[in-house]
């Protein structure tokens, strides 16, 4: 079982949405978090050394992440899903693009179905 993490800026929006969306998949863990000091949950050490898989939603998330947790980064995948900070929590909109784009990247790097 693969240990997912998803990451935005304040964990309220981007990542909670995906954490609610893929939670639901038997085949993975799943938790998310937020790169800002006053985030819901803040992105922690312990955090980014569980994941197997960290999507950040942008760029910035990316650069933040491996400049503050190189460390515990190990062999962890960390992809952009290049999704902005457009979207409302549960917004169908947001659920149906982080489905597409994860879909995508899940049956590029590990042939698995993806919900």
């Amino acid at each position: 079982m693969k240990n997912v993490l998803f990451v935005c800026s304040q964990n309220r929006l981007r990542s909670p949405t995906a954490e609610q969306v893929f939670s639901k998949r038997h085949d993975i863990e799943v938790a998310s978090a937020g790169t800002n000091h006053d985030a819901d949950t803040p992105l922690s050490h312990e955090l980014v050394a569980w994941a197997d898989i960290i999507f950040v939603m942008e760029k910035t998330h990316r650069s933040k992440l491996q400049k503050k947790f190189k460390a515990s980064l190990k062999a962890a995948k960390v992809i952009c899903l290049d999704i902005p900070d457009d979207y409302e929590f549960m917004d169908p909109e947001l659920i149906a693009l982080l489905k597409a784009r994860v879909r995508v990247i899940w049956t590029e790097t590990s042939r698995r179905p993806s919900a």
